[in-house]
């Protein structure tokens, strides 16, 4: 039986992306991971080897991606990779986590942005992860605020003429307040759980966009706030 789409997962180990993996699965796509370790629910992995150079982590993947996928095109490449981390500009661990969070955010997005530009169909998506929190100052978090405010610009960019993305593709960015994962739940246990974003709601707007429905304009910055259980999206405008 025919794959119903094919899908690139940046990030596809963590707890968003893995539960993309599952989504997108369950509706027959094949379903590619790209992340630190291998999802064994994809259909396909590559696996980024840890290194402190950029341009080396990117070639690394841009090759195997290549490889796997041959003269094929995706209908998405969605990055959901990424990761918090606090600290004023005063904070000890301000140099550390403002490298951790370029590599997370920066890094991710910057080569899915690139694989777009040479795997994704015309008409397909690009979906960058940013945060609602980056639209404003974060003093309590610098190197989270700066790396998810330049993944905005680079989706903004990404919408102009000539930016190098397939005919009539778009590139959205999603702006969450807190997913409700494990993770979050362990560290935040006292916090309003109504107010987090499940994981199964941001896979199944993925899907929404990729077929068609209700997908933003390229270069949009859609903020998910949810609020007593309910999420809508929310477009922000700088």
């Amino acid at each position: 039986m025919a794959a119903a789409g094919r899908v690139l997962v940046y990030g596809g180990r963590g707890a968003l992306g893995s539960q993309c993996v599952q989504y997108f699965k369950a509706r027959n796509w094949w379903v590619a991971s790209i992340d630190l370790a291998e999802n064994e629910d994809a259909s396909a992995n590559v696996v980024v080897r840890t290194t402190e150079s950029f341009p080396e982590q990117a070639e690394q993947v841009t090759a195997e991606i290549e490889k796997l996928l041959g003269e094929e095109k995706v209908d998405a490449i969605l990055c959901v990779a990424g990761g918090w981390a606090g600290g004023s500009a005063k904070a000890k661990s301000l140099y550390k986590n403002c490298d951790l969070m370029w590599k997370q955010s920066v890094w991710t997005s910057t080569i899915s942005s690139h694989l777009a530009t040479k795997h994704l169909k015309e008409g397909g998506l690009l979906t960058l992860t940013g945060a609602q929190a980056a639209l404003s100052g974060t003093p309590g978090m610098i190197g989270y605020g700066m790396a998810k405010g330049a993944v905005h610009q680079l989706c903004q960019s990404l919408a102009g003429t000539n930016s190098g993305l397939p005919s009539g593709s778009a590139a959205v960015a999603v702006l969450p307040v807190t997913l409700d994962t494990p993770a979050n739940r362990k560290s935040m246990p006292d916090a309003d759980f109504s107010s987090w974003t499940s994981l199964e709601f941001i896979a199944e707007t993925f899907y929404d966009w990729i077929t068609g429905k209700n997908r933003p304009n390229s270069g949009s910055l859609i903020q998910v706030i949810t609020t007593g259980g309910k999420t809508e999206l929310v477009p922000a405008h700088l």
